[in-house]
């Protein structure tokens, strides 16, 4: 993809989030409805047009964790509210976009993606998403490439995989989609090599058990040994 290109090429680390969701797109994995605005009044425009409840974050190559700088608002209400937070969040060092997303409505959080191991090439990950990622350590790994059998046994391999049932008057996980997904994430580690990883956390699952990607992050894998790749991450 050109993005990539242009990315290697000023010796970036990753692709913004913008960007990740469009090589997500690329392949057919499913993404929230978002909007790239360069100021706040822009940004405003694209909520009216979206629709309420939005949400609204600071977006740039260099901002690998937006959360814990401030980089993320959730359930903005009102024009007014998404100037003020836009210009805030202009603000932070790094940003260089708002990106004017919708507010998916659903309770269930997921995680996935690949890493590009030393030795074993990518492997594809699965597990929980959000804030519990990191806290419970709830995931699975697969060598890819994987099978739509290996993928679906991914999902059930979690400890805390009652999520994927009916929860709190939530229709049931559509497990097809989340098995296509982990199979795609492994071909894009096999087919792409100037990917480094992908992280797509979280893998929001709406009311109807729906999955759609609504944070992704991009790494990408520079020549080994290349003297002009120093890394800017400020």
């Amino acid at each position: 993809m050109e993005l990539i290109s242009r990315a290697l090429a000023i010796n970036q680390i990753s692709l913004n989030e913008y960007e990740s969701k469009q090589v997500l797109t690329r392949h057919g994995i499913p993404v929230c409805r978002e909007v790239l605005a360069r100021d706040a009044p822009s940004a405003a425009k694209c909520a009216d047009e979206i629709g309420y409840p939005v949400v609204l974050k600071a977006c740039g190559p260099r901002l690998l964790h937006k959360s814990d700088l401030g980089g993320v608002v959730l359930n903005i209400h009102h024009r007014e509210e998404v100037v003020a937070t836009g210009e805030a969040l202009l603000r932070i060092d790094g940003c260089e976009a708002l990106l004017v997303q919708e507010m998916v409505a659903g309770a269930r959080e997921l995680a996935c993606g690949f890493i590009r191991h030393p030795h074993f090439g990518p492997c594809v990950m699965f597990g929980l998403g959000g804030v519990l990622t990191e806290a419970l350590e709830d995931v699975t790994f697969r060598l890819a490439p994987l099978g739509e059998g290996d993928a679906h046994e991914m999902l059930h391999e979690i400890r805390a995989r009652k999520i994927l049932e009916g929860f709190r008057g939530e229709a049931p996980v559509d497990e097809a989609s989340v098995t296509r997904i982990l199979v795609t994430l492994g071909h894009i580690g096999i087919e792409e090599e100037r990917i480094e990883g992908i992280d797509i956390n979280p893998l929001k699952i709406r009311r109807n058990g729906v999955p759609v990607a609504v944070d992704a992050l991009v790494l990408l894998n520079h020549p080994a040994g290349d003297p002009s790749f120093a890394p800017q991450t400020g």
